[in-house]
């Protein structure tokens, strides 16, 4: 297969590699006679387009020609622009769902918490809850991986970040929620909470938002009231790991699991290999009782309704709207425009608008139910579907959405990425080019969709895959080490 249509009214094929100018392509019943070379993951016109017409695909306008077209032309972001305003009005139109996916009764081995709560992973974190004492806490990680040669548990990690001070309203809070969120996921087997004593996220103040939590797996240091952060650092960490190393996995229902979708240096392959492998994996997770949160908000624009007529009820339309505007607003009054995307690498990629772009990164949810919408840093609650408001930058993103409870998170590339966050970050290639490219990346490649399987029967080998990561497997993130938090900026710093 050159190229395909994706949708029966599209009026533009993806080239599924490389193809010459002058070369005769096959599309349905329509012989097109390429005007230019057209790269892989790219678009060129099945029929004419005059200036001004809508371009189709997913069966969608993702924006209108600046030009006049000619069958063949390479349609690019040089030759169309989005169609897309500001702030919208809205109307709740529900789509009924039925998915008649099998209850398989899989399972994974985990640990089990002692309140309940499920980890895919038994790490030790240290949590800064500021940065002034970010180098203490790296510090006093890489002794405690020296001394225990991470014996009886799956790493020892010091996630430093930069706030914790000089804040002020909803931006310190944003810094706190994700903080907590961190110290009370059940991926960590126990936690460290290093303070300084003068900062804005007071300790004593920190401990409270915690709520409930067990004290010989979360404690607790200010570095300004000890004589000697080390050796009382060391002292806490030694308590903390001889609780945490006699932990052990267990049997636990694949329906427990909490996955979190995300997409990043997208290409033209993303909507039509990767993101819809995760939409089939994200419908089978919830048939099992599971559940998956899509995040993103900037690149739900432009298909932001598909998702509104698929919430449960009218509240949960509301908050999806709510989630939308909001988000504009948020650019709006920042004096920015609130389509500036794609970024370059999703244009070299072979994505032009803005719709593209969220037609394709919406595909990763498949076509269940939104039982619920969740604010930045809040904490899931419900099973099923959730929407998360968070930006589209990457760390950022992924952040929030192990912060939101998801034990891993899958992130689709067709450009790749080494970045992980504080949980399991798996890769999922657009294409086998980049993951033959980069072993050392990506997971898992999707690209095989548009070669020789049929997505379900690459679904059922991501399924296997992803019990077996659930259950301790590594992913590279995780090999390489490479972690990291990345917090959701939005206010002044004093």
């Amino acid at each position: 297969m050159k190229s395909l249509r994706i949708n029966p009214a599209d009026n533009v094929a993806v080239a599924i590699q490389e193809l010459t100018q002058g070369e005769l392509v096959r599309v349905g019943d329509l012989d097109i006679e390429l005007k230019e070379l057209i790269p892989a993951g790219h678009k060129f016109a099945l029929s004419a387009f005059a200036e001004g017409d809508n371009v189709i695909k997913y069966g969608y306008p993702i924006g209108h020609t600046l030009v006049a077209l000619e069958p063949g032309e390479w349609v690019n972001e040089k030759k169309i622009k989005t169609n897309l305003e500001g702030l919208l009005d809205y109307e709740y139109n529900p789509q009924s769902v039925e998915l008649d996916i099998p209850v398989r009764n899989l399972s994974f081995k985990g640990y089990r918490r002692a309140n309940g709560e499920v980890g895919v992973r038994n790490e030790i974190w240290i949590v800064p809850t500021v940065g002034c004492v970010n180098g203490t806490a790296n510090s006093l990680a890489e002794q405690l991986r020296r001394e225990t040669n991470l014996e009886g548990v799956d790493a020892i990690v010091a996630y430093p970040h930069n706030y914790g001070c000089s804040q002020l309203g909803d931006d310190h809070e944003n810094t706190r929620k994700i903080l907590r969120d961190m110290v009370l996921h059940p991926n960590a087997g126990g936690v460290l909470v290093i303070g300084l004593g003068c900062e804005n996220n007071q300790v004593s103040a920190f401990r409270e938002l915690l709520g409930d939590y067990d004290p010989d797996r979360i404690k607790f240091m200010e570095t300004q009231k000890v004589e000697d952060e080390y050796e009382t650092g060391m002292e806490l960490l030694n308590e903390i790991y001889a609780v945490v190393s006699t932990d052990r996995r267990e049997d636990v229902p694949v329906g427990e699991l909490k996955i979190g979708l995300k997409c990043g240096g997208s290409d033209g392959f993303s909507g039509i290999t990767a993101n819809p492998l995760l939409g089939v994996f994200s419908d089978f997770l919830i048939a099992q009782g599971g559940s998956t949160v899509l995040t993103e908000v900037p690149e739900m624009f432009g298909a932001e309704t598909i998702l509104m007529n698929r919430c449960v009820n009218r509240n949960m339309f509301d908050k999806t709207v709510f989630l939308i505007n909001d988000f504009k607003d948020y650019f709006m009054r920042n004096n920015q425009p609130v389509y500036e995307n794609p970024s370059p690498g999703n244009k070299a990629g072979g994505i032009s608008t803005l719709e593209e772009k969220s037609l394709g990164c919406t595909q990763k949810c498949g076509k269940s139910l939104v039982k619920d919408v969740l604010m930045y840093g809040e904490r899931m609650k419900t099973k099923g579907l959730n929407l998360l408001s968070a930006p589209g930058n990457d760390l950022v993103a992924a952040t929030a959405l192990a912060s939101s409870g998801c034990h891993m998170v899958l992130f689709t590339t067709g450009r790749g990425t080494p970045f992980g966050t504080y949980v399991p970050t798996m890769k999922i290639s657009t294409n086998t080019p980049l993951y033959e490219k980069k072993p050392g990346w990506i997971d898992f490649n999707a690209g095989t969709i548009v070669e020789n399987e049929s997505i379900e029967e690459v679904n059922e080998r991501f399924i296997d895959y992803l019990i077996r990561v659930a259950s301790g497997e590594l992913v590279n993130n995780e090999k390489k080490n490479y972690r990291e938090i990345a917090i959701f900026k939005t206010g002044v710093t004093l």
